[in-house]
């Protein structure tokens, strides 16, 4: 095919790239398909050249070095690409609010969706802070459920359409202060083991990335005897997957938190995106090679062609030193230095004034991503203002340490307290107290009574469903016992549509909420589901003895302290970058990073 593709397709092979601690157990074959790539091994040259396979994912082999026969593999780039394409996409469809004619072009030409209507209806974005979730599918299909050309696939080396799900590899929350404050860009771990609200399909819990995919399988399932097209179906599945992740990230992050927008965009983006815009500046604190990769770089500040780029973001071990291998974490922030350099290029360079720049990265905006219904570019372009100046900072979650979950996955740990309190502290630094905060009264209003009508079918949910939100401050009311009910729902009396939503969000499990006669102003009435399972921050005490931990795993966190964030990106060599540590990149310039 034609266009941005068309160089990478004869020179880029691909090879898986996550890169696991030494203490992370390795992925099953049941996890992640096989996939065939015949590659020989990357010669060593002055620049990065084509990229050969890697060793099978989260093994640490004593010496590594690249294969000498060709061998089946696994998928190669689909985690590194999609979140740079998605990051970049977002900031693309921002600034592409300065030419009005090319918005409207993209305006009536990208992929909307119902998810966050139908998921959230009546509330309104943008008045206030907005939180847009940017998520990146390890998909071999485009939008429409339809394959892509054979030459994407060659370029890419992933397999065919038949390779592959439809995990969200890629999360990132972007959250923009209403009130001018930097906005802020969240990276979530996607191996983080969480429980999916609802327990989607009788799945109850899982690798984060894993909800999107559950609920997508499940609902094609459904529809296998309808009469829908193909297209239809999977369009309907889609929808079914990014509900069930947004419901999935709310009750991760806690907190309350609401998404208002999301955008999804596929693996591709990145090859497209880095065709157009070549080459780009970034900067290495010191000289690294890695002949699976492809990476050969020097220390310090450089220009990279598209190639060069794949390399850059995917690169997860250091030949140079034996102390130099990467964790997940630290490709994420490679990545997050390779955004913030491209936004940082963009701006300065005069992308957007030049026609066919501008023209080919909305073609791929077009081709590659989809949004809600409600994301308005122009109305986010004017309350926006500080991502279009670089005022972003990157944060990258930590993680507790790994494991080897229920299922058999490699999975991360992680100290769910500790990181609702660490995301409550980084959306509210800075936010300066409304009018009518100063101007109340130091005590305030007690939140409403909540009783419990447990109709899930597991006994003894009530009770403890009731001494969570006690914790939380809820005042007490009954709790009782029903007949099994299909969904959770959250009752209230008038005016209590916010408080309604809030504790709908905090107890999460997909629950809706719906005024009904008879509650007064300071009541709520909660109905628990069948499959109704307790957030884990709102358990007061374990329902079972926990297992022992594995020799050498992290000690459970003793307190839900906010964690404070470690600055990367100056170039400094002594940077804290261990998977346990909140770090934080901040944009506006070529960061220099691991």
């Amino acid at each position: 095919a034609a266009g941005p593709l068309a160089g990478a397709a004869k020179t880029a092979a691909a090879a898986r790239t996550a890169k696991a601690a030494p203490a992370r157990p390795a992925r099953t074959a049941a996890e992640e398909p096989p996939e065939y790539v015949e590659e020989a091994p990357a010669p060593v040259g002055p620049r990065p050249p084509r990229i050969a396979a890697e060793p099978e994912e989260n093994t640490v082999p004593a010496d590594p070095e690249p294969p000498a026969t060709p061998k089946k593999k696994r998928r190669p780039l689909v985690r590194a690409l999609s979140w740079v394409g998605g990051t970049a996409l977002l900031l693309v469809i921002t600034l592409v609010g300065y030419l009005g004619f090319q918005y409207v072009r993209l305006d009536q030409g990208i992929n909307r969706s119902k998810a966050i209507e139908e998921l959230h209806p009546g509330e309104k974005g943008l008045s206030t802070d907005t939180n847009i979730l940017i998520m990146g599918l390890d998909s071999r299909l485009n939008l429409k459920g339809q394959p892509l050309s054979k030459d994407i696939y060659d370029a890419m080396h992933t397999g065919n359409s038949t390779i592959g799900g439809m995990n969200t590899n890629v999360l990132m929350l972007m959250h923009i202060p209403a009130d001018g404050r930097p906005a802020s860009i969240i990276q979530i771990p996607r191996d983080n083991f969480v429980d999916f609200p609802g327990c989607p399909y009788k799945k109850c819990d899982g690798k984060i990335k894993e909800a999107y995919d559950v609920a997508f399988e499940g609902r094609t399932a459904e529809l296998k005897t309808s009469k829908m097209s193909d297209e239809e179906k999977h369009t309907e599945a889609r929808e079914a997957g990014r509900k069930q992740e947004i419901k999935t990230v709310e009750a991760f992050l806690g907190n309350g938190l609401r998404i208002h927008h999301f955008v999804e965009v596929t693996m591709v983006a990145f090859y497209e995106i880095a065709q157009v815009v070549q080459p780009v500046q970034v900067c290495l604190r010191h000289d690294t090679k890695d002949r699976y990769s492809g990476a050969d770089f020097k220390a310090g500040k450089q220009e990279i062609d598209a190639e060069q780029s794949i390399a850059f973001v995917r690169q997860r071990r250091d030949e140079l030193t034996r102390t130099g291998d990467f964790t997940d974490l630290d490709r994420e922030r490679r990545q997050q230095a390779f955004m913030a350099s491209l936004a940082y290029q963009l701006r300065q360079a005069g992308t957007f004034a030049n026609p066919s720049k501008l023209s080919g990265l909305i073609d791929v905006a077009k081709r590659n991503i989809a949004v809600d219904s409600g994301l308005n570019v122009m109305d986010l372009l004017g309350k926006a203002t500080q991502v279009t100046e670089g005022k972003v900072v990157f944060y990258t979650l930590p993680v507790q340490g790994f494991f080897t979950d229920k299922y058999g996955g490699a999975s991360n740990k992680v100290d769910l307290p500790v990181i609702q309190a660490t995301i409550k502290q980084l959306l509210d630094t800075g936010k300066k107290p409304t009018a009518a905060a100063t101007s109340a009264p130091t005590s305030s209003a007690p939140k409403p009574t909540v009783s419990i009508s447990n109709g899930s079918g597991t006994t003894g949910l009530a009770a403890q469903l009731m001494t969570g939100l006690v914790g939380k401050g809820y005042l007490k009311g009954e709790a009782t016992t029903q007949a099994v009910r299909i969904k959770t729902v959250v009752e209230y009396g008038p005016g209590q549509a916010a408080a309604a939503n809030e504790l709908a969000t905090l107890i999460g499990n997909g629950a809706a909420v719906a005024e009904k006669a008879g509650l007064g102003s300071t009541q709520m009435q909660v109905i628990l589901g069948a499959g109704f399972r307790i957030p884990t921050g709102l358990i007061s005490t374990p329902a079972a003895p926990a297992a022992p931990p594995k020799p050498g795993a992290p000690a459970p966190s003793p307190s839900t302290t906010a964690l404070a964030p470690s600055t990367v990106g100056s170039g400094d060599k002594k940077e804290d970058t261990a998977p346990g540590t909140l770090t934080a990149l901040t944009g506006g310039i070529i960061p220099c990073v691991k």
